[in-house]
């Protein structure tokens, strides 16, 4: 494919802003592409533009009495420094989810790509379906939708939701999965070192949770195994690593059990704790993709996962993971299948590392994008 000038609109970043799983995919792709292609990244951030892995990084510092507003004058601010860099003008235009919507209707005549790495719908569900900015989103999302040149879901079973919720055509919807560098989250580490370090002994096994504390990710469930776990395995011990907004009643709920709550963690401490675990447990209740899975099989970790979404799709149950219901007993079945079978529970991430170099290295996911972008260009 020859030179493109590209440009990326993502509201996170790896070395600005960074919220969830967004962050990462966003940045790590437009990293792969800077390799053959000129790439821009325009994003929120309070700080000079700046240069980082051969991405041309432009900054925004929006403000807004709600995320909506947020968005909306962060879309506007973006377009307008876009302009700036717009000769040569941009081969391409690439939207990740609704935060850039009102920009994207700016520029809607240029070749655009709209990425869904989640939906409003997906995030929140009905529960929310009479709240103003669930409506707002998902018309967001419907409209971004209708008006991109393609789209681009990050698993097939978000692509069925996407042409499902926002009436989106077969032909105009094409499935790029996430990618990983696992260099990132490999270490060499001493995991009894690190298991002390937290007051766990040594050869107890330590069942690992990250992510955000929030009912899509289903921190709850897992809580709620662990009495029946521990009855199988009484030296289990449970470490839960990120933030939400629940991470108040789970800190009540695990009051009398084996859990250490650490809220957000350092990337660096989040390595050595992801490679000191024994068993990596993803309990969503929804996961249109799951970064934690492929993060998980770079560290060569057994994963014991909720059967839904694009976790359901990567793993092959008993294979390179264990996939479970979504519900506290599946989970503590899932985990107490394997939990005395170390060698077992080394096999399962030995061949979820595999997966990640057969499938989801970065420069593989960058080759399909661009096979998005050809369909996009006369």
């Amino acid at each position: 494919m020859e030179t493109l000038k590209i440009a990326h609109f993502a509201w996170e970043s790896l070395y600005s802003e960074k919220v969830g799983g967004l962050a990462s995919a966003a940045t790590c792709l437009a990293e792969s592409l800077a390799d053959r292609h000129e790439v821009h990244y325009f994003t929120r951030g309070n700080k000079p533009d700046e240069v980082i892995n051969n991405v041309h990084y432009h900054y925004v510092h929006p403000y807004g009495d709600n995320i909506v507003e947020y968005c909306r004058r962060m879309s506007y601010k973006a377009e307008k420094i876009f302009r700036e860099f717009d000769r040569p003008r941009f081969d391409i235009l690439h939207f990740h989810d609704w935060h850039f919507v009102e920009a994207l209707h700016l520029l809607k005549d240029r070749h655009t790509v709209l990425t869904f790495h989640s939906t409003e719908w997906g995030r929140n569900g009905n529960k929310h379906g009479d709240w103003w900015e669930f409506r707002e989103i998902s018309g967001k999302e419907w409209y971004g939708a209708y008006i991109a040149g393609r789209c681009t879901a990050v698993s097939d079973t978000l692509r069925r939701e996407v042409m499902s919720l926002y009436n989106v055509p077969d032909w105009k919807i094409t499935v790029v999965r996430n990618g990983v560098k696992p260099e990132r989250f490999y270490a060499e580490v001493d995991a009894g070192d690190v298991k002390q370090g937290y007051g766990i002994h040594p050869l107890a096994p330590l069942v690992f949770f990250a992510g955000r504390l929030s009912v899509q990710k289903g921190p709850d469930l897992l809580l709620a195994a662990i009495p029946e776990i521990l009855r199988h395995r009484w030296d289990a011990r449970f470490i839960f690593a990120g933030g939400g907004d629940m991470y108040r009643s789970l800190q009540k709920k695990a009051k009398h059990l084996p859990v250490s709550l650490l809220g957000h963690v350092p990337d660096g401490e989040f390595v050595r704790l992801l490679n000191a675990s024994d068993i990596v447990v993803i309990p969503s209740r929804n996961e249109p993709f799951g970064l934690i899975l492929p993060e998980a099989w770079s560290a060569s970790r057994c994963v014991v996962a909720s059967d839904v979404g694009g976790l359901s799709e990567n793993i092959t149950h008993t294979v390179d993971g264990i996939k479970v219901p979504v519900h506290p007993r599946g989970i503590a079945r899932g985990v107490t299948s394997i939990i005395d079978d170390a060698s077992e529970v080394r096999a399962l991430g030995q061949r979820g590392r595999q997966n990640v170099e057969r499938h989801f290295r970065w420069e593989k996911i960058a080759g399909t994008i661009e096979t998005v972008y050809a369909d996009v260009l006369p």
